[in-house]
């Protein structure tokens, strides 16, 4: 087996959460009076952590007077209403079943909120990830490397027994600024048009074709 351990972007990857995600968006926009925002365009805002969304969603981004108060609603309120419509991607479940039955370590490295991230994955994937590592203040946000260099420390793993997987262009980064290897999704929030793109090398179709590229 060519990996030891397969690190894993959230959502687009795993979870499909863009429902949840662009809905809790738009409640919260609309508290503010703000305009709202369609699910394919939520689509590409998404990736970057929740204050570049926000950034992205309002008028003039981060110079809105009212950023900081439209940040701050919405993690509140996307915390309680993150698993309304959120799901696996069709055959997840099995494909990480089949890799712990390999032996893989499995983790996950994202921008969700740390304690976000970790309750997803207690409440959809229970007992299957061995590490969680989401968006604190000490961890700066992908593409930058050090929350992949932090799961590799914890399992005391080198770069080569890494594979990194991921939806965006983000993910692609973070794996070439980590030095492991990257497989692109097809089924996540980009689609394979954009992750050829923006440098995607290897993609998988569906969750069977990325087992055998992964075993």
């Amino acid at each position: 087996m060519k990996y030891k351990i397969a690190i894993f972007d959230l959502d687009g990857t795993i979870l499909n959460t863009l429902d949840d995600l662009a809905d809790s968006l738009n409640v919260v926009l609309q508290e503010f009076q703000m305009p709202l925002h369609t699910y394919e365009q939520v689509r590409f805002m998404v990736g970057n952590g929740i204050p570049k969304l926000i950034e992205r969603a309002i008028p003039d981004g981060i110079t809105n007077p009212k950023y900081q108060q439209v940040l701050s609603e919405y993690i509140k309120y996307y915390e309680t209403h993150c698993a309304k419509k959120t799901a696996p991607y069709d055959g997840i479940l099995n494909i990480l079943a089949q890799m712990k039955s390999h032996g893989m370590k499995l983790a996950v490295n994202t921008n969700k909120v740390a304690q976000a991230a970790i309750e997803l994955c207690n409440h959809y994937f229970p007992s299957t990830f061995d590490y969680v590592c989401g968006n604190c203040p000490q961890m700066p946000v992908k593409p930058s490397p050090d929350g992949v260099y932090k799961i590799l420390h914890h399992f005391n793993l080198h770069k080569e027994d890494a594979v990194y997987i991921g939806d965006s262009d983000v993910d692609i980064q973070t794996g070439k600024n980590s030095g492991i290897d990257v497989i692109s999704v097809a089924w996540g929030f980009r689609g394979k048009d954009f992750l050829l793109q923006n440098g995607a090398e290897k993609i998988a179709q569906n969750a069977q074709e990325l087992l055998k590229m992964i075993l």
